[in-house]
């Protein structure tokens, strides 16, 4: 079969395409730089997020702990719930509550996250102990009552913080419990969720004892199952629908065992997945730099071929292919990196994981990832290869590097679609599709802003008056010189800039808001679990001890949100930001009054003896992302019984106090008859700290005491690791930032080379040109950095005051730093581009020009 002309002239292009291979890679280093940094970035996070969800998705049963988990919060399953929950499978039965221990030979006291199970606890996975407990007896029998004291199993820390050992004696509610046993490996305690104190094991017999549980108590009340042969996990659901409609259960199965864990890794891998994609833009900009340097030397090339016969198609092709193949090189590198970079990582992230990420060849990350490089690759080059398509031979050959001609619309056509397909890879292959959009809307504005800044820069420098000074007269007349990098640069190390700061602020305002601003203003202690026939003792007894002030309480209950205005919980779509409502069960209060620290924005309070219909108050920001309002109804779950509420007014609440403040309050007719506990708080000073303590944890042993300054700290070293993640990955797009700018600055060798010579025969010493360099790189840099800044300030700004609502601190430190780092930066690569051109010779370069 005879080959048509285009087969021919595609298969001619081919043959040239690889005969400019072959001449090697110069020119094309930091493209494909470029392209393999973020590619491997957002192979490697999409490899390890897939990995990790895999982990938890195969291992669902042991890290949940059972087929099922029915969760009851405050109340135990009744005779007949817990009768029907048997008829399913085995049942094993676990409550999960925080209470106080106290070590009788040291008196130290600590709050524990305690554990009761059964003798069938755990139905898979095993519960371990380490080489120096007493390991001669199974887990169940160290439990057990010995010589008239029941066993604990406590993990290390425990040990470390009360001063005591294996066989020394605790104190936990009114019991006293050796401990038998160092943990080693709790298996279900992944989809426990995070926790304020070391965990503490003990038996359901000797809790019952322990005199912890009372009437409205924090205990969380878990029931595994291991099902029947011939009952799947949507059989179950479906039954409890029918058996169980009304029990107010908390169903959660083993296809996603720790839903928290899933949740985070699955919102980490989005951010930093689109982190990575903003890297690769960073990058594409030097993709873009590198293709009109390589077409800058292949003028004479061009030409020819033109003159010889050579079509503009033809050269298109030639060329496109050629890109092409050097991005597919890039991206299969980038892949390769990446995975190795998630393997790694896993290593890393072994212990701090419920089952180890096995990290797989998986298709879906690595093919998105390879998509995103060669999308941007495209989106870059088209341009660039389209203006020198249609470029004439004569100016090539003249060398005319200020001929302006748009490409032709097919190719504009092109760029539009490759444009609209990165922008629709990067939000439909999210969940969060909001953040996703925020987050491209976000970077878009600002790869804009720094674009026109670029193009202002060079405006501003053409029309300014002329210096004085020779060599700033020379230095801003650089700045919009035909091929200046002024554009590049700015929008290259703009970028970059721009995402650290704002995450390098937002990090640094929320420790500030941690470590130094909450605890003026943040009360000493939470106390948990106080009893009504307590409270009157309780106030007395803390108000008694000097230097302790603002003793507050409010009743404390739990509940779900099972309807909105009618519409079941599931079914309801609410606002990204406020699903946590809808998510599990909430805190719940009644009240006479107007709670502290919050203020009625719309609708009345109720009279202080209404007896009317179930009203509640409702957090503004809750109520609007949920779409209700006055007038609307909530259905909550309570110890069992549904509760429908009318909202009667909502509140806007000052969260940042860190006093107790609720989402939802109810009226006092309402709840003011179901089994409670209260929750209280008190600011102390100095010594009373350790007095206010020491008095409650003696005197009330069932009350659990959250001491905020060990709480703050805990949170802090959360946000900490987290930053340090984050910034890392930030960091990813400034080196992306720093190899465009080496890229556009050996992009511009050729023409710093002709300067230099030209300068030196019109009597400038190498000083001189020294000088002109140094300040044209010092001034992009500084132009830059302000822009970056200032960008990155008002970023941070608006996701601190309005995304979280809270107090902003200013932080010239980080401002001054980037000022500094991305001046020395631009300098640096700037004058190391130009050290070459500096020393060259006269007469070989005009000889060759």
């Amino acid at each position: 079969m005879r080959k048509t002309g285009s087969d021919e002239s595609l298969m001619l292009a081919l043959r040239y395409t690889f005969r400019e291979l072959r001449g090697g890679l110069k020119g094309f280093r930091i493209f494909i730089a470029c392209l393999v940094l973020g590619v491997a970035a957002i192979a490697g996070v999409g490899t390890l997020s897939s990995s990790i969800s895999e982990g938890l998705r195969s291992n669902g049963k042991l890290i949940l702990g059972g087929d099922v988990d029915v969760r009851l919060t405050s109340r135990p399953a009744s005779g007949d719930e817990l009768t029907w929950l048997r008829s399913q499978g085995k049942v094993s039965e676990t409550q999960i509550l925080r209470a106080m221990v106290r070590a009788e030979k040291t008196d130290k006291r600590l709050l524990s996250e305690l554990k009761a199970v059964d003798d069938l606890y755990p139905l898979f996975g095993a519960l371990t102990v380490s080489e120096k407990s007493n390991t001669e007896r199974s887990e169940q029998e160290l439990l057990r009552p010995e010589g008239g004291n029941y066993g604990a199993m406590v993990e290390p820390i425990l040990l470390d913080r009360l001063g005591v050992t294996v066989g020394d004696s605790l104190k936990i509610g009114t019991l006293s419990f050796i401990v038998r046993g160092i943990i080693e490996n709790e298996p279900d305690k992944a989809s426990q969720g995070m926790s304020l104190g070391p965990r503490v094991i003990i038996s359901t017999q000797a809790l019952e004892k322990s005199g912890l549980i009372q009437p409205g108590s924090l205990i969380r009340y878990h029931y595994r199952l291991d099902l029947a042969p011939d009952t799947g996990i949507p059989d179950f659901r479906n039954a409890v629908k029918v058996a169980q409609p009304d029990a107010g259960w908390r169903i959660t199965d083993s296809s996603n065992g720790a839903p928290g864990i899933k949740r985070f890794v699955d919102r980490v891998a989005m951010f930093l997945t689109l982190v990575g994609l903003t890297a690769l833009i960073v990058g594409g900009v030097g993709v873009g730099n590198a293709i009109r340097a390589y077409l800058d030397g292949k003028i004479e090339t061009i030409a020819t071929l033109k003159c010889l016969g050579a079509s503009s198609r033809f050269i298109f092709r030639v060329h496109y292919f050629q890109v092409m193949i050097l991005a597919f090189v890039g991206s299969v590198t980038g892949l390769v990196i990446g995975f190795g970079g998630a393997w790694v990582a896993s290593q890393f992230l072994a212990t701090a994981l419920p089952v180890p990420a096995v990290v797989t060849l998986q298709a879906g990350p690595l093919i998105l990832a390879a998509a995103y490089g060669l999308l941007t690759a495209t989106l870059f080059a088209i341009w660039p290869l389209a203006r020198a398509r249609e470029t004439p031979a004569a100016s090539l050959f003249r060398d005319v590097v200020s001929v302006r001609r748009w490409p032709r619309p097919r190719y504009l056509l092109l760029i539009g679609v490759t444009f609209m397909s990165l922008v629709a890879l990067s939000i439909l292959t999210v969940e969060e599709k909001i953040f996703a959009i925020g987050f491209v809307v976000a970077a878009l504005l600002i790869f804009s802003i720094l674009m026109a800044v670029g193009f202002i820069v060079q405006w501003l420098a053409r029309h300014a008056p002329r210096a004085s000074i020779p060599v700033l007269r020379l230095a801003i007349a650089n700045l919009h010189r035909p091929g200046a990098a002024t554009a590049s640069v700015i929008l290259s190390m703009g970028l970059g800039l721009t995402l650290f700061v704002t995450v390098a602020l937002i990090e640094g305002n929320l420790r500030a808001q941690v470590q130094d601003q909450l605890p003026e203003n943040a009360p000493a202690f939470f106390f948990i679990d106080i009893q009504n026939r307590q409270l009157d003792q309780f106030v007395d007894r803390a108000s008694a001890i000097e230097g302790v002030s603002d003793v507050n309480y409010l009743p404390n209950l739990r509940g779900r949100i099972v309807a909105v205005d009618g519409v079941p919980a599931a079914q309801v779509k609410v606002a990204s930001d406020v699903k946590w409502v809808l998510r599990g069960d909430r805190g719940l209060t009644y009240s006479q009054k107007i709670p502290a620290n919050a203020t009625v924005v719309e609708g009345d309070w109720w009279p202080e003896d209404y007896q009317g219909k179930p009203l509640i108050s409702m957090d503004q920001e809750a109520a609007v992302g949920m779409g209700i309002g006055i007038g609307d109804t909530l259905t909550v779950n309570v110890m069992g019984r549904e509760i429908t509420a009318e909202i009667a007014n909502l509140r806007e609440i000052d969260w940042s106090t860190l006093a107790i403040n609720f989402v939802i309050v109810f009226d006092h007719n309402t709840l003011a008859a179901a089994p409670h506990s209260l929750l209280a708080t008190a600011k102390a000073q100095d010594q009373a700290e350790t007095t206010l303590f020491r008095t409650i944890t003696t005197e009330f042993p069932n009350i659990s005491v959250v001491r905020m300054k060990e709480a703050l700290q805990t949170i802090s070293k959360i946000l900490e690791q987290l930053s340090s993640a984050v910034t890392a990955t930030a960091s990813i797009t400034l080196v992306a930032g720093i190899l465009v700018l080496a890229g556009a600055f050996a992009a511009g060798h050729r023409k710093r080379v002709y300067d230099a010579v030209i300068l030196k025969v019109l009597g400038a010493t190498r000083r001189d040109i020294f000088k002109t360099f140094l300040l044209e790189y010092a001034l992009l840099g500084l132009v830059t950095s302000c822009i970056a800044a200032f960008a990155g300030w008002a970023a941070a700004y608006l996701v601190i005051t309005d995304v979280l609502e809270a107090k902003w601190t200013s932080l010239p430190g980080t401002l001054v730093g980037t000022i500094v780092v991305s001046v020395g930066i631009t300098v640096l690569f700037g004058l190391l581009g130009s050290w070459r051109a500096l020393g060259e010779k006269v007469a070989p370069v005009l000889r060759s020009d």
